[in-house]
């Protein structure tokens, strides 16, 4: 059976993650309240960030900015985007 989340992203009950995306507390909260459909929209915007901004995940201030884009990111707060994007349009 599908286990289904209220997606504080999405703003609906959706397919949930398969596992915490994190160990410990904050991977928890990650795995109750986010989508895998929001996850999935999160790591291709995390790739693009590193990618664009030339981030090394090893950098602990590379890490602290992350952080920060995922929480906005999920909250609906304006997050960083790579200068020149255009947000893919739905068909």
């Amino acid at each position: 059976m599908m286990r289904t989340v209220f997606c504080r992203k999405l703003k609906q009950e959706l397919e949930g993650m398969a596992f915490a995306p994190f160990p410990g507390e904050r991977g928890q909260v990650l795995f109750d309240t986010v989508s895998k459909e929001a996850w999935m929209q999160w790591l291709r915007h995390q790739t693009m960030l590193i990618n664009e901004n030339r981030l090394s995940v090893l950098d602990p201030q590379a890490k602290a900015f992350l952080d920060e884009q995922l929480e906005k990111f999920l909250s609906g707060d304006d997050y960083e985007r790579p200068q020149g994007w255009t947000p893919e349009k739905s068909s």
